[in-house]
C-alpha cells in the first residue's frame, strides 16, 4: 500500500526496548493508523484527575476525530510515540511543530509542542522520562531544536519530568498555566540525567532477577534427574527463602508435592496462587513460546532460560532467539540466557541457587559473571578449593552472586556492571568474556565500576576474530592488543587466563590496595625468595633484597619478620615465602602467625598487602584462608597463598596498577582547548568532500598555500568524491595530500611540503623551490615508509647529489612513474614516530603512538587510548610503550621535544572526536627533534559518521 503524500514512511529505526525505574521492560515505537482500538482502550485505564491534566478540562472520552488526529502522523512536523507493554499503550507522547505564534508550521520552523499522558497504574515507573528521551531524539532528527509545553500547576508530577531532564529551559506562568520551553541540545547534565537513570533502571531489573521473592521451575521433570528437577533440588538444598514451585504439564491434575522435595507441583502457572518472581525455563526449545506467553500472562518479572537449540544452533536457532527477546520484552520481562547455566545469590535473605550448580557456594565478597556455563563450573569450584570459610562467614574466595548467561541475548556483562556498582555485597566484579556486544557503553561503565572497585576481566575468542557461534553481537575490528589497551585506559584488569582471574580477585577480595610497587620477601627459602625476587622485576614491582629466615624458622620468627616488615615505611607490599620444614611445626601454627601479623595494627601509611607463595604445605591454604576456624577464633585478616612465586606476584602486580589507576583518576586529565583550532571551517571541508559533487564550500577561503577542498594542487578535477550509489559512500573516501594538509592546517598541524618529481629536472627544479638540503623519497604504497629497502634518500645537499640519487632510485626500484617520487625538505634529525586515529563503529575512536619502523610494525610496540584524549592520556601514551626511553635521552642522547609531541596527540584528538567522518588519521613520519617536530607524511580517510550506539536515548540492544 503507497505511503499518503502527506505522510513519511514508517521510521522503523525509532522503535526501541527501554528498562523503567522499576526494572521492567517496555517497547517504545511510533504510533500509526493501525493503533486506533489501542488508544481507545488506553484512554478508558486513565483516571479523570489524568485526563484533565492533559487536556485542562474534563474530557471523559476520545471522540473519533481525536482518536484520527492521534494516531495519524506524517513523522516529521507531527510524531506520536507509545510505550507498550503485553501489546497495549501505558503511555502516550507526541510532538505538533510550531511557529513563533503557536500556530501548526513545518520546516524551517524548529520549535515543537509536546504533550504526555501515562496511565495511572504505571506513573512513577519512569515511562514519561524514556519517552522525553526518545521523542527528544526525534525531534532533533527532524530539525526541531526547542519544545514547548503546558501544564497545570498542580501536575507536579509531569513538571518534574520537565525540570529534571537536563536540558537548558525556560519557566514562565499565564493564565494559570506553567510554560516550560527548553533546547533540545543535550548538555553534559542531561546526559548524566539519562546515564544516571540507565544505572538505575538495569541495576534494578538485575536485582529482580537476582532477589526474587518465589520461582517457578518450569519443566521439572516427574522423575529425580533432568535439568529442570536438578535445578528444583538445588533451589531447595541452597535455602531459597523464597517461594518455590514445580510446574509441567504432564503432572497429575490437581498438582500436589512432589516426592522427595516436598515442592509444590503444578501443571501451569495459572494454577500458582500468588505471585511468580522468577520463572527458570528448562524445557524444549519449541515448547517455550507458549511457556513466555503463560509467564507474561501472570506477571513473571524475569526468566533464566536453560534451554539449548538457539543462535548456537544456526540460523534457525538465531531466529529463535530474536523471537523469545521479542516475547519476553513484549510483557515486560528480562532474560538471562538461552543456553544458560544459572543464576546464584548467596545473600543471607536470599539464598538462591537457580543454576546447575550442586552446591550454593560460601558467601563472599566476589561477583561472578561468565558467558560460559564451562567456565562458570570451572571457576566456582576452583574459589571454593581457594577457601571458603564456615560458621556463615564470608570466605576469602566466597562468591556474592554469580550469572552465567549462556548466549546473553539480552542480560550482559554491562548490566552486571550496572548492578555490581553499588552492591554493598560485592567488593569484586569478575567477568569472563567471549564477546563485548557494545564495547563503548562497556568501557565507560567499566571505568565508572572501576572508581570505586576492581574490575577483573578475561576474555576468551581473543584472536578467533569472531564471537562464540551464540551471540548474535556486532564485530568490532580491533586488534585484541589494543582492546586490552582500551581497558587498561578505563581502569580494567585484563587477565590472559581463568586461573588468574581467580588469583587476582582472591588477593583484591581480602587485601587492602598497595600505595606503591616496593615489595618485602621473607621467609625460609633462600631460592624461593630469589624466584620471587625475579618474579617482582619481570612485573614491573621494585622487590626489596630478600629476606632469609632461614629453614629452622619457626612460626615466631615469621611473626616478627612480618610484622617487622609491614612496619617499615619503606615497603609497600609483603610477599612470605614458605617450604616444608623439619619438626613439629604445621600449619596451622604458620597461618596463624602470619594471619596474626597481617592484622596488627598497620604503619602510618595505612594497611599492606600480604601474599604467601608455599611449596608443598598441606593445609596451609585452608588455614590462611580461615576455613577450619572454629565460632570462637579470632577474626584475624584471611591470606590468599599460591603455589608459585609467579602467580601470587602477577597478582600484587595488578592490584598496585589498579591502584596507582584509581589514584590518577581521582584527578582526571583535561581536553586542552586550542585558539587557532577552525572547528567550522574543517565542517565545511568535510561537507563539501564528501558531497556527491564537486567544488569549494561557499564562502571559505583556502589556507595559505594549501588548495581548497576537493581542488588538488594543479586546479584539476576532485577525483575522490563518491557519488551515493558508489561503494565508497560507504566505505569512504581516501583524501588527496592537499586535502588531508588543509584538513590538518585547521587544528594547527603542518605537514612538511613534498613536491612531485616526475623526472630529475622536475626534482631539481623542486629543490630549488624547497632549498637544499632536501630528501628524496618514494610516495608508491608498496615502498612508503620503506627505509630498509634503500628507497629513501636523505641529505641530499646540491643539484649533483639529488640527480645522482635520482638514478640509482629509478634504476634499483623502477621507472619515476610507479614510484611517485616527491622532494622533500630536509627536518630537524630527531626520533622517527607515527600517529594515527580511527574510529571503530562499536568501540569509537582510538588513537594510538609509537615509534616509526620495526618497533611498531614489527614488534608491535605502539599504544592506544580512545579519544577525547586528555593532556594526562597524551602524556602516558608516549611513556607507555617499551621503546620510550628513546624518545627521553637512551645511551647519552638527547631528548627531544615530547611536550610538542603530546599537543600533536591531543590536537589530533580533537580532530577525529570533533568530526566523527574522520574515521582515519595517519601521520608518519612524525620526527621530534630537541626542539620542535616535523609532520613529514599524512593521510586521511573520510566516511559518513558511523552510528553510535552509546549516544541518544536509552534503549537496549536489539540483536
Amino acid at each position: 500500500m503507497p505511503t499518503p503524500p502527506d505522510q513519511h514512511a514508517y521510521p522503523t529505526h525509532w522503535e526501541a526496548d527501554v528498562v523503567l525505574r522499576d526494572g521492567g521492560t517496555a517497547q517504545i515505537r511510533p504510533i500509526t493508523a493501525d493503533d486506533a482500538q489501542r488508544l481507545v482502550s488506553f484512554y478508558e485505564h486513565v483516571s479523570d484527575e489524568s485526563k484533565y491534566y492533559r487536556f485542562f478540562a474534563p474530557y471523559p472520552r476520545l471522540s473519533d476525530r481525536d482518536v484520527h488526529r492521534f494516531t495519524h502522523h506524517d513523522y516529521v512536523d507531527r510524531v506520536g510515540l507509545a510505550a507498550i507493554v503485553g501489546g497495549e499503550f501505558i503511555a502516550t507522547v507526541r510532538y505538533d511543530r510550531i511557529d513563533d505564534r503557536g500556530r501548526s508550521a513545518s520546516a524551517p520552523a524548529d520549535e515543537a509542542e509536546v504533550a504526555f499522558l501515562v496511565q495511572d497504574a504505571h506513573q512513577g515507573r519512569g515511562v514519561a522520562s524514556a519517552l522525553l528521551e526518545h521523542i527528544a531524539a526525534v525531534a532533533r532528527e527532524r530539525g526541531i531544536r526547542r519544545f514547548a509545553a503546558e501544564v497545570l500547576p498542580a501536575n507536579t508530577k509531569m513538571i518534574k519530568v520537565f525540570t529534571d531532564a537536563g536540558y537548558t529551559q525556560q519557566r514562565s506562568f499565564e493564565d494559570g498555566v506553567v510554560r516550560l520551553e527548553f533546547d533540545l541540545e543535550p548538555t553534559d547534565r542531561s546526559l548524566a540525567v539519562m546515564r544516571a537513570r540507565e544505572q538505575r533502571a538495569e541495576a534494578r531489573s538485575v536485582q529482580r532477577l537476582l532477589a526474587p521473592g518465589s520461582v517457578a521451575v518450569i519443566g521439572t521433570g516427574r522423575a529425580p534427574g533432568g535439568v529442570g528437577r536438578t535445578v528444583l533440588r538445588n533451589l531447595l538444598y541452597g535455602g531459597f527463602t523464597g517461594q518455590l514451585h514445580a510446574v509441567n504439564r504432564a503432572f497429575p491434575e490437581g498438582g500436589g508435592p512432589l516426592d522427595p522435595e516436598g515442592v509444590p507441583g503444578h501443571r501451569s502457572l495459572r494454577d500458582i496462587d500468588g505471585p511468580v518472581d522468577l520463572a527458570v525455563v528448562a524445557v524444549p526449545a519449541a515448547q517455550v513460546p507458549s511457556v513466555v506467553a503463560d509467564c507474561g500472562e501472570h506477571g513473571v518479572q524475569g526468566l533464566v532460560v536453560l534451554s539449548a537449540g538457539y543462535a548456537e544452533s544456526g540460523a534457525e536457532g538465531r531466529a529463535r532467539q530474536r523471537d523469545l527477546l521479542r516475547q519476553a520484552r513484549g510483557y515486560g520481562m528480562r532474560v538471562i540466557g538461552p543456553n544458560a547455566f544459572g543464576v546464584i545469590n548467596t545473600a543471607d535473605g536470599v539464598r538462591l541457587n537457580a543454576s546447575l550448580s550442586p552446591q550454593l557456594p560460601i558467601p563472599g565478597r566476589l561477583g561472578l559473571f561468565t558467558q560460559s556455563g564451562a567456565i562458570g563450573i570451572a571457576l566456582l569450584a576452583g574459589l571454593h578449593r581457594r577457601g571458603a570459610g564456615l560458621s556463615g562467614l564470608p570466605g576469602i574466595a566466597g562468591i556474592s552472586t554469580f550469572v552465567s548467561a549462556g548466549n546473553r541475548a539480552d542480560v550482559s556483562g554491562n548490566d552486571l556492571l550496572q548492578y555490581w556498582y553499588d552492591d554493598p555485597q560485592t567488593d569484586v566484579a569478575l567477568m569472563y568474556l567471549e564477546s563485548i556486544g557494545n564495547p563503548r557503553k562497556f568501557t565507560r561503565l567499566a571505568k565508572r565500576t572501576a572508581a570505586v572497585k576492581p574490575v577483573v576481566v578475561v576474555k576468551g575468542a581473543r584472536h578467533s576474530g569472531s564471537a562464540p557461534t551464540g551471540h548474535a553481537v556486532p564485530t568490532t575490528r580491533i586488534p585484541d592488543a589494543t582492546v586490552s589497551a582500551l581497558l587498561r585506559q578505563a581502569g580494567v584488569i585484563r587477565v590472559d587466563t581463568v586461573t588468574e582471574l581467580a588469583d587476582v580477585g582472591v588477593l583484591l577480595a581480602s587485601q587492602p590496595l598497595p600505595a606503591g610497587p616496593r615489595v618485602a620477601i621473607l621467609g625460609n627459602s633462600e631460592s624461593l625468595g630469589l624466584l620471587t625476587y625475579d618474579a617482582c622485576l619481570t612485573e614491573g614491582l621494585r622487590p626489596l633484597p630478600p629476606r632469609d629466615l632461614t629453614t629452622a624458622a619457626e612460626p615466631g620468627d615469621f611473626r616478627a619478620a612480618l610484622t617487622e616488615a609491614l612496619a617499615d615505611d619503606g615497603c609497600d607490599a609483603v610477599v612470605v615465602t614458605a617450604i616444608p620444614w623439619v619438626g613439629d611445626t604445621c600449619a596451622a601454627d604458620l597461618a596463624a602467625a602470619v594471619r596474626e601479623a597481617a592484622d596488627a595494627a598497620p604503619a602510618p601509611g595505612g594497611a599492606k598487602p600480604v601474599a604467601v607463595v608455599h611449596l608443598e604445605i598441606p593445609d596451609l591454604v585452608e588455614a590462611l584462608a580461615g576455613i577450619r576456624d572454629g565460632d570462637d577464633a579470632p577474626r584475624t585478616r584471611r591470606i590468599p597463598a599460591y603455589p608459585a612465586a609467579e602467580r601470587a606476584v602477577r597478582a600484587l602486580a595488578e592490584a598496585v596498577r589498579y591502584a596507582h589507576w584509581r589514584e590518577e583518576s581521582a584527578e582526571p586529565g583535561r581536553v586542552p582547548e586550542y585558539d587557532d583550532i577552525d572547528e567550522s571551517g574543517a565542517a565545511a571541508d568535510i561537507e563539501v568532500l564528501l558531497a556527491p559533487g564537486d567544488g569549494a564550500p561557499a564562502g571559505t577561503a583556502p589556507a595559505a598555500g594549501v588548495p581548497a577542498p576537493g581542488v588538488p594542487a594543479d586546479g584539476g578535477p576532485h577525483p575522490g568524491a563518491p557519488h551515493p550509489d558508489d561503494p565508497a559512500a560507504v566505505t569512504g573516501v581516501e583524501l588527496s595530500a592537499a586535502d588531508t594538509q588543509r584538513l590538518l592546517a585547521r587544528y594547527g598541524v603542518s605537514v612538511l611540503p613534498a613536491l612531485p618529481a616526475p623526472g630529475p629536472d622536475a626534482a631539481v627544479r623542486a629543490a630549488g623551490r624547497l632549498g637544499f638540503p632536501v630528501a628524496l623519497k618514494p610516495t608508491a604504497p608498496h615502498l612508503r615508509h620503506r627505509t630498509d629497502l634503500g628507497g629513501v634518500r636523505l641529505d641530499l645537499g646540491s643539484e649533483a647529489e639529488l640527480r645522482r640519487a635520482y638514478a640509482e632510485l629509478t634504476d634499483y626500484l623502477g621507472p619515476p612513474e610507479e614510484l611517485g617520487l616527491v622532494v622533500q625538505r630536509m627536518a630537524p634529525r630527531g626520533v622517527d614516530t607515527v600517529v594515527r586515529a580511527a574510529i571503530d563503529p562499536a568501540a569509537g575512536a582510538v588513537l594510538s603512538f609509537g615509534l616509526a619502523g620495526a618497533p611498531s610494525e614489527l614488534l608491535g610496540d605502539t599504544a592506544h587510548r580512545l579519544v577525547p584524549a586528555t593532556d594526562r592520556d597524551a602524556a602516558e601514551l608516549i611513556r607507555s610503550i617499551r621503546t620510550a626511553p628513546l624518545l627521553f635521552g637512551w645511551r647519552g642522547s638527547k631528548p627531544v621535544d615530547t611536550a610538542a609531541l603530546e599537543e600533536l596527540l591531543l590536537r589530533v584528538s580533537r580532530l577525529v572526536d570533533d568530526h566523527p567522518e574522520m574515521v582515519a588519521v595517519d601521520l608518519e613520519p612524525v620526527v621530534v627533534a630537541q626542539s620542535g617536530l616535523s609532520v613529514l607524511g599524512a593521510s586521511a580517510r573520510l566516511a559518513p559518521p558511523p552510528v553510535r550506539t552509546d549516544l541518544g536515548p536509552r534503549h537496549l540492544p536489539a540483536y
